[in-house]
């Protein structure tokens, strides 16, 4: 995320490029009021962020090369940002909704976001990324689809349908900031929801009376694409369609070589599209699960999401066991070799980024190494703290850009260390240092217990090992 603020581009340069570039492509615009309403999707009234009333809140839908416009109104109680997960930011980096390049938005203002999804393609979501909020929702979905020129590298599906998958607390997530703030940890959430409704009751004991669950209608003989993200504060998530099999297609904006699933780890912020044939005979309704991964399953039963998926000519309910999770709680081989067996489509026609120009990549000149160590919480004064090779990062009082534009000294430092840190763990705005037009080599060094995702704001990346 810092380095996306350290282009080395003069403001004005960057402001005539964005012109040029409005003038050639179409817009596209959204308008989004953010507010509060109660709603019980575990069966308990709470505290929820809705968009335009809705929760989730609504697709924003746009092509190949558009510039996006949303219009956001904070009509919370507190200051609001929005990022847009996956999409990469091309010399529009304040446009990102994070702290470190943008200023909140606060209560009963509005902002308009405007970028353009340049050479873009694929599934992606947005989520609130100030104070915790995204435990209380906020978040939908973002579709890139092909200009009409570039063909999909599959016959067109017969819907499109999008599933926000996500571990839920049913306290409001302030209360869960306190709890974070005071240096405990969350627990174990108190359920899975799958389009911000609650389980399908397949168990009258795990699952109360009275939960409204999702269902999803479809033809017999018909593919669907899926296009599935995972939401969630914290829980790796296994995604399974009770007797189908999952084509995977896309991820997070690359077509991949296709292949079957039966079930497929979906960990937090990630996103994934599958072709879903419809190729059952409809004796029953079909079980939509999302199940809790890395953890003691007998005493994480009840954090399990269940949808229905219901044909038209369905002769039944649903009933009976879920279909099995992968049986391996103590061991991640299984969910590291599907990782690993999941691979690029080159062959396919689409977007392609490349925004340093053409290159062979297989003569890249690294320009910078950085190693990125995360370690359990520690305590800095006398606060527990998450740390990256050491620092745990302040949000600046003045986002980068804003500081680079009006030269504000001390704002941040381009201090952060290449590997990391030995003695004590500081808390500091130490940002790294990019070159312009680079390759920086990050290496992921993982000293938690707990699996970790990683995210870089308003870029991609290849994993190379």
């Amino acid at each position: 995320m810092a380095s996306s603020g350290l282009l080395g581009l003069s403001l004005i340069h960057i402001a005539l490029l964005l012109s040029f570039c409005f003038a050639e492509d179409p817009f596209v615009h959204f308008d989004f009021e953010v507010s509060y309403i109660t709603a019980s999707p575990l069966g308990v009234p709470q505290q929820v962020i809705a968009i335009n009333g809705k929760f989730p809140g609504p697709v924003v839908n746009a092509t190949t090369n558009n510039n996006v416009e949303v219009n956001v109104r904070n009509k919370l109680d507190e200051n609001l940002l929005i990022t847009w997960s996956g999409i990469q930011q091309r010399r529009s980096s304040w446009q990102d909704g994070v702290l470190g390049t943008n200023c909140p938005i606060p209560p009963k203002w509005n902002w308009t976001y405007q970028f353009q999804v340049k050479d873009q393609i694929g599934s992606f979501f947005y989520f609130p990324s100030l104070n915790f909020q995204r435990a209380a929702g906020g978040y939908g979905g973002f579709i890139i689809n092909n200009r009409a020129i570039i063909p999909i590298p599959f016959d067109t599906p017969d819907g499109d349908i999008t599933i926000m998958i996500g571990d839920w607390y049913t306290k409001n997530h302030t209360d869960l900031r306190k709890t974070l703030n005071g240096g405990k940890e969350l627990g174990m959430p108190n359920g899975v929801l799958i389009n911000g409704k609650g389980p399908y009751r397949y168990n009258t004991t795990l699952v109360p009376e009275g939960i409204d669950y999702e269902t999803i209608d479809v033809q017999p003989g018909k593919t669907y694409r899926l296009r599935v993200h995972n939401v969630g504060v914290s829980t790796s998530l296994n995604f399974r369609i009770q007797n189908h099999n999952l084509l995977l297609a896309e991820t997070e904006g690359s077509y991949t070589v296709q292949q079957n699933y039966t079930s497929l780890d979906i960990h937090v912020g990630q996103s994934y599209s599958f072709l879903v044939t419809m190729d059952q005979n409809a004796s029953t309704d079909y079980y939509i699960v999302a199940s809790a991964r890395f953890v003691n399953e007998s005493l994480w039963k009840r954090v399990t999401g269940v949808a229905i998926l219901r044909y038209s000519n369905s002769k039944g309910k649903a009933s009976g066991p879920l279909p099995d999770p992968p049986n391996d709680e103590f061991d991640k081989t299984f969910s590291m070799n599907q990782a690993r067996s999941i691979r690029w489509n080159v062959s396919a026609s689409g977007a392609r980024p490349n925004p340093q120009g053409s290159f062979r990549y297989g003569s890249i000149n690294v320009t910078d190494v950085y190693v990125l160590k995360n370690k359990p919480p520690v305590t800095i004064n006398g606060k527990m703290r998450t740390t990256l090779s050491g620092i745990s990062f302040v949000n600046p009082t003045t986002p980068i850009r804003l500081a680079d534009q009006f030269k504000v000294k001390g704002a941040y430092k381009l201090d952060f260390p290449k590997t990391p840190l030995t003695g004590s763990p500081r808390m500091e705005t130490s940002v790294i240092n990019g070159t312009y037009r680079g390759f920086m080599e990050v290496i992921l060094q993982n000293n938690d217990t707990k699996m970790q995702s990683y995210h870089m704001n308003g870029y991609a990346f290849f994993v190379v090992g």
